[in-house]
């Protein structure tokens, strides 16, 4: 009975990196839909959004069983508690990629200030995203503690994002509408973070049992 759970857990890790990796895909795709103005880009961010929402259900479907199969004793139980509040973070950052594929195709960044924090944003989202979801594999506290500190460096982005575009807006009003919709974008990669940020929370939750979110 322990062999198998083991296995099913194993198998849990992976879809969760699995997860995690659609889930960079999709930012990439996403922002590079933004930066070159890529229509092909905008549509693929949309389908792995779509594949995370499956990927959601799987592993949702998964921890179920574990949960009412297995019996899991208090820390295996802390953790696939944990891996169900992690997917839900993982789903919004697939949506979020999707809200900025969306917006992307409508933007002329050509005249825009600001654009290229846009791209050190989503470096930086998906090393968390990338990060809080390995933490969780490896039971690597230092790891998970390391992307809530992270979260600084998005958040310190976007803030040279709005104080640039506020900046603008004053000089040239006729692209003011361009201008928002960046600032949006800026902000969904912010939110990104903040979902890696939970992430890491639960992870840290799952070893320590002590959760510190807000």
């Amino acid at each position: 009975m322990r062999v198998r759970f083991q296995n099913q857990m194993e198998s849990l890790h992976r879809e969760l990196i699995s997860m995690g990796s659609l889930c960079e895909k999709a930012i990439s795709a996403a922002v590079k839909a933004f930066l070159e103005g890529d229509q092909g880009m905008a549509e693929q961010a949309i389908l792995y959004e779509q594949e995370i929402d499956r990927a959601e259900r799987d592993i949702e479907a998964l921890c179920m069983k574990l949960l009412l199969q297995q019996q899991p004793v208090a820390r295996d139980l802390r953790a696939i508690s944990s891996a169900l509040k992690m997917i839900s973070d993982m789903e919004r950052i697939g949506d979020q990629a999707a809200d900025i594929a969306e917006i992307a195709p409508y933007i002329d960044n050509s005249t825009l200030p600001a654009v290229s924090h846009i791209a050190d944003m989503a470096h930086a989202a998906s090393k968390m995203v990338r990060d809080s979801a390995a933490s969780f594999v490896e039971k690597d506290l230092n790891m998970a503690q390391g992307v809530i500190q992270y979260d600084d460096v998005v958040d310190s982005s976007f803030l040279a994002v709005r104080e640039e575009l506020i900046a603008f807006l004053r000089s040239l009003e006729s692209s003011a509408a361009h201008a928002l919709d960046l600032l949006m974008i800026a902000k969904y990669l912010e939110r990104i973070g903040d979902h890696a940020v939970n992430i890491a929370q639960w992870v840290i939750c799952s070893i320590t049992g002590e959760y510190r979110g807000q």
